[in-house]
């Protein structure tokens, strides 16, 4: 799961969408642009066809040029107000017009919207590259004298970092060559992605491969007239007939179909993305793209992530072997012809061995996740921990009648706008991700999000019964929301939550998932779709303490994940063998056996947004975890906790390094002594879950 970062500010290369464009200057005497009208806002509004978005998303270009020859124009002191305020303006219109964009190419109603969209989300970063390349401006604004205030001090001095990462002090051939190669990265990138996501495949199985599935499922998948059953790779699809079916057959063939999206057309694309990336890295001066992303992050370097990642793998690689040793047994006692589980069999065999150990079937717990009751709860464990009123809001426009939206508020003041985008569709996004619509500036103008998932239900008659990693996974999300709601409440839009450094951005979300784990927050989110009852407190306690089993085995699996993204970044793009580089960092990190015919890289689309630094998710992790030991057990919700760190967290936003965040939180630097208890409570018995009450809302 994940956020989609904005597609913004200089060094926005790490999470993809670059492009190489021009950006048109206009004469010095043309006007300042004002803010977007309300009803100028957003990009669905309108007649919602190709043409429409076109036309919108230019009209925000045109302004942003307007305020880049309005700064331009300066006679004089260069002031605050005078160079970083238009400055900030442009990049607030080019901000409307990439993260609406950006948004419609992934949940646009018809092909040619999505066409459309994926085409201007090219033009608009265009016009976003130009500018990081623009020597005028960068020397306008370094000409600013430092502010006084260290909040608009940090946002200069980092704005100017990143023109200088960007190659704005290069000469003019080689920043045309910047823009070449941003550009054709960022046209690589949104075809590896979409790629993947319009490569929707089907298996054909015997309903008798269905056993094992729980009865809604089977509901929904009548067997035709030969007793054939299809399976999409669509996630409430694929997802329940991998950990359930008791078919390894039938596991299989759903493993591979989804681990084989996007092959082999991604082959060519991927292997062009990361060649123009190692080139432009040269250009700067760097000799990996790896090095080029992360100059600007908190761990600052790969040689920094080294040393990290190896404390990861010490503390997670014991544990993981004694889980996997004890599932193979496991297995063996069922099935005496068993070898190895393979990557295919594994949530099976843990599913399996959970209900054995913990006497906990997570089937169980899928009535009591229905997908409205979930959504109510999320968002009043979310109203009462950050202190807001989170209101639904009726008769919104938006680009899909499924879509609900929801206004927070903090007394009467309003916050910003959040939509939810929750079901699977044709044509749509199939993973599960949260994005910016528009940026916050305080005094003028609100920050609004979305959410864009594939879970359960949507359809008249479908309760959408989730699997508790489902409401794990929304609250994730829900996190990247309020991080943006609350962190863009500053005075410049590039001072928004999702501009801090981008290795911080998962450490909101993943901190939030933890709230699961709380019987008092359950309350709110587990309630029978039938009888309205909430989820028993001896079935609660059994499903956290099953939880427990697999930890270390999916911290293994991040760094798998984290050492391709890496690999991919640092070989030579041209011999790369992606095969070879993914099986080879699979047999290091993973005890599972692999399965033939694998190309689990040609879908994966962190790749684009993450690039090389898909370890933020391990580093996020670590950093989350710390600040959840920070909260009262007994009272998650209720005590002093989330209020500091709304405070102190979330609230700057980027008005500060995001290590800065870390210590004012937690007083001190971080430390992996609550991850390490987190693993290995499995084996020591910490994988009680509070049970403190906690009213209904």
């Amino acid at each position: 799961m994940s956020a989609r970062p904005p597609r913004r500010h200089v060094l926005a290369f790490a999470l993809g969408l670059l492009a190489g464009m021009a950006l048109p200057v206009l004469a010095a005497s043309a006007p300042a642009a004002k803010p977007a009208a309300s009803t100028d806002r957003h990009a669905w509004e309108g007649a919602g066809d190709p043409a429409a978005l076109d036309a919108w998303v230019h009209g925000h270009m045109r302004r942003a040029d307007a305020e880049v020859a309005g700064l331009l124009a300066v006679k004089g002191a260069r002031t605050l107000q005078n160079t970083l305020r238009p400055y900030d303006n442009a990049l607030n219109e080019l901000d409307y017009a990439i993260y609406q964009a950006s948004l419609l190419y992934g949940v646009g109603a018809s092909k040619e919207l999505r066409d459309k969209a994926q085409e201007l989300t090219q033009v608009a970063n265009a016009a976003l590259t130009a500018l990081s390349l623009n020597q005028p401006v960068y020397k306008a604004l370094a000409a600013v004298p430092s502010p006084g205030d260290a909040a608009t001090r940090h946002y200069l001095e980092r704005t100017l970092l990143e023109y200088r990462l960007a190659g704005v002090d290069k000469d003019d051939a080689t920043r045309a060559r910047i823009k070449a190669l941003q550009d054709k990265i960022t046209e690589a990138g949104l075809a590896y992605e979409r790629t993947v996501h319009d490569d929707v495949r089907t298996v054909v199985v015997d309903k008798s491969q269905l056993d094992g599935l729980p009865p809604d499922y089977l509901a929904s998948h009548a067997p035709d007239a030969q007793g054939r059953v299809k399976i999409t790779t669509d996630p409430p699809d694929n997802w329940p007939a991998a950990k359930f079916s008791n078919s390894a057959d039938l596991r299989r063939k759903v493993y591979l179909s989804y681990e084989q999206r996007g092959y082999p057309a991604n082959t060519d694309i991927l292997r062009g993305l990361l060649a123009r990336r190692q080139e432009l890295a040269q250009l700067l001066g760097y000799r990996t793209w790896a090095d080029l992303a992360m100059a600007d992050q908190m761990i600052g370097s790969p040689a920094k992530l080294a040393d990290f990642l190896k404390q990861i793998d010490d503390a997670s690689r014991e544990p993981g072997a004694r889980e996997m040793a004890q599932l193979l047994a496991f297995a063996k006692q069922r099935d005496p012809s068993i070898s190895a589980i393979t990557r295919a069999d594994v949530r099976y065999w843990q599913e399996q061995y959970r209900r054995a150990k913990f006497d906990f079937d997570s089937q169980s717990v899928r009535p009591y996740f229905p997908y409205p009751q979930v959504e109510r709860g999320v968002i009043a464990t979310a109203s009462r921990l950050f202190h807001v009123e989170i209101r639904p809001v009726t008769g919104v426009p938006a680009w899909h009648p499924s879509v609900t939206t929801y206004d927070v508020f903090e007394g009467a003041r309003k916050l910003g706008r959040v939509y939810l985008d929750m079901h699977p569709r044709e044509g749509k996004d199939k993973w599960f991700s949260s994005s910016p619509v528009t940026a916050g500036v305080a005094g003028r103008q609100l920050p609004e999000g979305a959410l864009v998932c594939n879970f359960p239900g949507g359809s008249a008659g479908d309760p959408g019964l989730m699997q508790y990693g489902d409401v794990v996974t929304f609250l994730h999300e829900f996190g990247h929301l309020m991080h943006h709601i609350i962190g863009s409440q500053n005075a410049f839009a590039g001072e928004g939550g999702f501009l801090v450094e981008g290795d911080f951005i998962e450490a909101p979300s993943q901190m939030l998932e933890e709230f699961f784990h709380d019987y008092g927050v359950l309350t709110t989110l587990a309630r029978h779709y039938q009888s309205g009852e909430v989820l028993p407190k001896d079935l609660f306690a059994r499903m956290i303490r099953a939880d427990t089993f697999g930890r270390a085995y999916d911290q293994q699996a991040q760094l798998l994940y984290t050492a391709v993204s890496l690999d991919y970044h640092t070989l030579p793009p041209a011999s790369l063998d992606f095969d070879a580089v993914y099986q080879k960092d699979f047999a290091r990190f993973n005890s599972t056996a692999f399965v033939p015919g694998d190309r689990f890289w040609a879908s994966f689309t962190h790749l684009n947004g993450y690039s090389s630094n898909y370890y933020t998710y391990v580093l996020d992790k670590v950093i989350a975890l710390d600040f959840f030991a920070q909260f009262d057990s007994k009272d998650l919700l209720g005590g002093p906790a989330g209020m500091r760190y709304r405070s102190t967290v979330l609230a700057p936003g980027a008005t500060k390094p995001a290590m800065q965040l870390v210590r004012d939180f937690l007083g001190r630097e971080m430390n992996l002594d609550a991850y390490r208890r987190w693993m290995l409570a499995e084996f020591e018995g910490e994988g009680t879950a509070s049970t403190a009450s906690l009213p209904a809302h």
